[in-house]
């Protein structure tokens, strides 16, 4: 057996594993806890930060509008909400350090290797994805969905009844004038608790949606899948990226295009990171026949 093969001399009974287990759990709690104490006295500006991409959607007519909410405990627990959400984030790496620490002493020094940079690359694919929610689909999402507003004025039918009785007065003198029809605006007047489901829901099923390349390369990495099969069911996944973006994001399609084209151009990568994989996997195992 080479070294490469050869696991860490640091072997421990049971009860070591568990006391260990148990310290790495406590490092990782106090962490979180620290990350969301200090997240929840700045959680109002956290939350004016999400509230921003509705604010630009709003433009100039941003004067005299609000959020409301209709429990008395909903504020709060929206605060509540953005604080744990955002210092899960923010702590992330440091509880992957835990773990990493607890599960590295048993696996071999190539599964060390192959293993450590996945740790690294999870939280930045994951923040590629939320920032692209939040910096260019929500603003699209928003706008769209703010087009369904109406002022509720008779304007529109008063020009439309002047014009046809500038062209046809011979006709329109013998009819009689119908009063302006009665309509009440639509505006939008949004619940806080709602505006962050929203919001947290785009930018995690972007986050997670960019996860992809992660998961098939663990999975092609234990021989779960293969570049070739990959390869075979690429059109299938860019079915099945469209069906995603349509559950995952507002019915506009723009909102749907933005989340498809990114999974199918991570799935493809998929396929080349896997491919580099069973290539390093034939190499050791022709190393490992030559020893």
């Amino acid at each position: 057996m080479t070294a490469d093969n050869e696991l860490d001399d640091s072997k421990a009974p049971l009860m070591e594993h568990i006391v260990e287990f148990r310290n790495r759990l406590v490092y990782s709690v106090i962490t979180l806890l620290i990350t969301f104490i200090f997240c929840y006295l700045v959680s109002e500006e956290l939350f004016r930060f999400l509230v921003r991409p509705l604010v630009d959607a709003l433009g100039d007519d941003v004067a005299g509008r609000r959020m409301i909410y209709t429990g008395l405990h909903e504020a709060f627990f929206t605060y509540i909400k953005i604080a744990f959400f955002v210092a899960l984030f923010v702590s992330f790496p440091i509880i992957a350090t835990q773990i990493w620490a607890f599960v590295a002493p048993g696996l071999y020094k190539h599964e060390k290797k192959a293993f450590l940079p996945f740790l690294v690359v999870t939280p930045v694919l994951f923040f590629m994805g939320g920032a692209l929610a939040y910096e260019f689909v929500m603003p699209l999402a928003w706008n769209f969905l703010l087009g369904f507003e109406s002022s509720g004025d008779s304007s529109m039918y008063a020009k439309a009844y002047a014009a046809i009785t500038e062209a046809y007065p011979a006709v329109m003198a013998y009819l009689p004038t119908p009063s302006a029809p009665m309509s009440l605006p639509i505006q939008a007047e949004t619940r806080v608790s709602e505006y962050l489901s929203l919001s947290m829901k785009l930018i995690f099923a972007f986050g997670l949606c960019f996860q992809l390349p992660v998961l098939l390369t663990l999975l092609g990495r234990v021989g779960i899948v293969s570049s070739e099969g990959l390869k075979k069911k690429f059109k299938y996944a860019v079915v099945f990226a469209f069906i995603a973006a349509a559950i995952l994001t507002p019915p506009d399609p723009l909102s749907q295009i933005t989340l498809a084209v990114p999974i199918i151009i991570l799935y493809a990568i998929s396929i080349v990171s896997v491919k580099m994989v069973e290539k390093k996997r034939a190499q050791r195992e022709a190393e490992l026949e030559e020893d």
